[in-house]
């Protein structure tokens, strides 16, 4: 094969003509021959071509060298191949029975009636043999269909299950599979919506308090720029709970386990909301087991009890009650965050986790609960949600394990 040319009529460099072999055909061992020197040679070329193809491939793609699908693929093969085999195998049996019982003398050619009798069986072979197969290939090729239009960013792609029941369950694993993907592509969109307006609204306060203060409407004192201050804090709280709700839904979120008393970090964490709970008239208090220890990340754990500590404080009003208790449970650490707050409505208690669920009116980011059960689920642990009705208030209970 001759190395594809640059243009018409013209070689790439490296190939100029040279003496085919047989102009100088050398008898072996023939000591007036320079081995070594053809062998040199016949490199030299090996390797003009090689990068003669690099650069077609870097001009062109790999089309020129591509190869071409034959019309049959394996499994045509297989399927011929197989016809061919069970045919064969029922002529021959249909030859020996007919031999057995004397409808066919031995050393004898073929009556019409064995004539008849073998077509017949070849005939039901080849049905039986393409049924059977295309029980298999028809399957089979939907799936390869639906695999490619899934790599092309097909939403909704889903194949029928059927066929014997190795496809079917290949089927009903890309179905599965489909699905998830779908679910994290919409997960995806909605979250980058959900970013988008969350970071719009401080922007917009802050872009429109910075343009009144230079067109001379509002004028440029401390009572003007604090709020505009505390929307860039808002943004920076934002921004950090995005980052540690996308480590912990990687699974990248390191953890620095250590044995830790539980009742030492939620008191920390109590006494760290004690100022907010008391300016909003809430009695906030600890009880339960006097020492708890366990194998925990005691910044994340604290994390995890000021985002719930703050969205009881947040939904309960002044002269109500928030109460945390830690307590070891069937070799658990069970943590509860009970108030007595707003509650939380039936229909809502599935979606409580859910990213940027929350009132227009909570003032909060949306992505607390989300962060404290992502938390929860990297220490081996899980979050769970009651109330009994609005205005009945709501219980937050963390599980973790005692040792890790």
């Amino acid at each position: 094969m001759s190395p594809p040319s640059d243009g018409a009529g013209q070689r790439p460099p490296g190939h100029e003509p040279e003496p085919e072999w047989h102009e100088h055909e050398p008898e072996w061992g023939d000591p007036e021959f320079d081995w070594e020197a053809e062998r040199a040679r016949w490199r030299a070329r090996r390797q003009s071509w090689r990068r003669h193809r690099m650069e077609v491939v870097g001009r062109y793609g790999d089309r020129p060298f591509r190869r071409h699908r034959p019309p049959f693929g394996c499994i045509g093969c297989a399927v011929v191949a197989f016809v061919v085999i069970v045919g064969s195998t029922g002529a021959f049996v249909t030859w020996i029975l007919a031999s057995v019982f004397g409808f066919v003398a031995p050393h004898a050619g073929p009556s019409a009636g064995s004539g008849v009798a073998i077509a017949a069986i070849l005939l039901i072979a080849i049905v039986v043999s393409i049924s059977v197969v295309s029980q298999y290939v028809r399957p089979l090729a939907a799936l390869a269909n639906a695999t490619q239009r899934l790599a092309d960013g097909e939403p909704d792609v889903r194949v029928a299950v059927r066929g014997p029941r190795p496809v079917r369950e290949l089927a009903s694993s890309f179905n599965a599979m489909a699905e998830r993907l779908d679910r994290s592509r919409a997960s995806r969109q909605a979250m980058l919506a959900d970013v988008t307006h969350e970071l719009r609204t401080p922007l917009t306060v802050i872009g429109g308090g910075l343009e009144a203060m230079l067109d001379g409407v509002h004028p440029m004192d401390e009572d003007h720029v604090a709020p505009l201050l505390a929307e860039t804090q808002v943004m920076d709280r934002l921004l950090d709970d995005l980052r540690t709700l996308s480590l912990a839904e990687a699974g990248a979120l390191a953890l620095h386990r250590e044995p830790a008393d539980l009742v030492e970090v939620a008191d920390e964490a109590v006494a760290a909301q004690q100022p907010l709970a008391r300016a909003k008239g809430v009695d906030l208090s600890l009880g339960g087991d006097a020492q708890l220890e366990a194998s925990v990340d005691p910044v994340r754990l604290r994390e995890i009890l000021t985002n719930l500590l703050t969205n009881a404080i947040r939904h309960t009003p002044s002269g109500g009650r928030v109460e945390v208790t830690v307590r070891a449970a069937e070799g658990e650490a069970v943590i509860d965050v009970r108030d007595t707050g707003e509650g939380i409505p039936a229909a809502d208690l599935p979606h409580v986790f859910d990213r940027f669920q929350r009132r227009a009116d909570s003032g909060g980011s949306g992505l607390g609960l989300t962060i404290v059960r992502d938390l929860a689920t990297a220490h081996g642990g899980s979050v769970e949600a009651t109330s009994d009705g609005v205005g009945l208030g709501a219980r937050f209970r963390v599980r973790l394990p005692i040792r890790a």
